[in-house]
């Protein structure tokens, strides 16, 4: 009788790990049936699309650049040139010298500078546009929580496994069989697409490029037993001492 009462207890505590007592730190949880978005290979050649409350970083030159090499002999000169951001607003433009304000969200980065050269050609001979993103940004979790990362995106092709590198690789207690790269746009429904990035057939999953504002997360392992231990070590604990203080007080009466 006392084997059935253990087994049950036992079965108990089993069926609760999957539950959110045991597990209440794992994100971004999709249901068994739930149909991922399909990888393609157009994936590897996004590119990145100027959005709302991004900074960018404009330089203008006249006569296609040529001031770019001039100030380059000269260290003193260059230090001159001003170095601003400019945000993009909510409508989607960005208020520049000389021109004003033009609306620039939606274009990628090789369409915004085609067109702020045409625009600045009214102001400079043979403009050379510089056009920088200064904020992209992607967050990773590489399979344990205390290890996330926010990382900025200096290169504009920056892929998943990079990503991955760049935040120190999936850790130990990460699935690498299970990364989940999530996309919000602008406008529309998060896309969720998983990989399986532990075998090198999950290479070209994991070339695809990230875009600013994605999540990488990395499915953390569920280690039961020291899960257990962890959340019922203090139940233990209330329980030993409360049988000890009753076994005290009934040798006292």
């Amino acid at each position: 009788m006392r084997f059935i009462k253990y087994l049950f207890i036992l079965s108990a505590i089993l069926g609760l790990s999957s539950c959110k007592i045991f597990r209440s730190n794992l994100m971004l949880k999709t249901p068994k049936d739930y149909a991922y978005d399909k990888i393609v290979d157009s994936l590897a050649k996004q590119d990145y699309k100027i959005e709302s409350n991004d900074y960018i970083n404009v330089r203008i030159f006249a006569n296609d650049g040529f001031k770019i090499v001039d100030l380059a002999a000269s260290n003193s000169q260059f230090m001159r040139f001003v170095d601003l951001d400019y945000v993009i607003n909510q409508d989607g433009t960005v208020k520049l010298p000389l021109i004003g304000r033009v609306k620039l969200s939606g274009l990628s980065i090789r369409e915004a500078t085609e067109y702020l050269e045409q625009v600045y050609s009214d102001y400079y001979v043979k403009p050379f546009v510089y056009l920088q993103v200064t904020n992209k940004r992607v967050i990773v979790f590489p399979g344990n929580g205390s290890s996330a990362k926010i990382l900025t995106l200096t290169n504009n092709n920056t892929t998943v496994i990079e990503a991955l590198a760049y935040a120190g690789g999936i850790t130990e207690d990460g699935k690498a069989y299970k990364v989940k790269l999530i996309r919000n746009p602008p406008n529309g429904t998060p896309k969720v697409y998983m990989m399986d990035l532990s075998k090198i057939d999950g290479v070209a999953a994991g070339n695809t490029v990230v875009l600013a504002h994605d999540i990488i997360y990395v499915e953390p392992r569920y280690r039961l037993a020291r899960t257990l231990v962890a959340e019922i070590a203090p139940i233990v604990s209330l329980i030993s001492t409360t049988i000890l203080l009753y076994s005290l007080v009934g040798r006292v009466k």
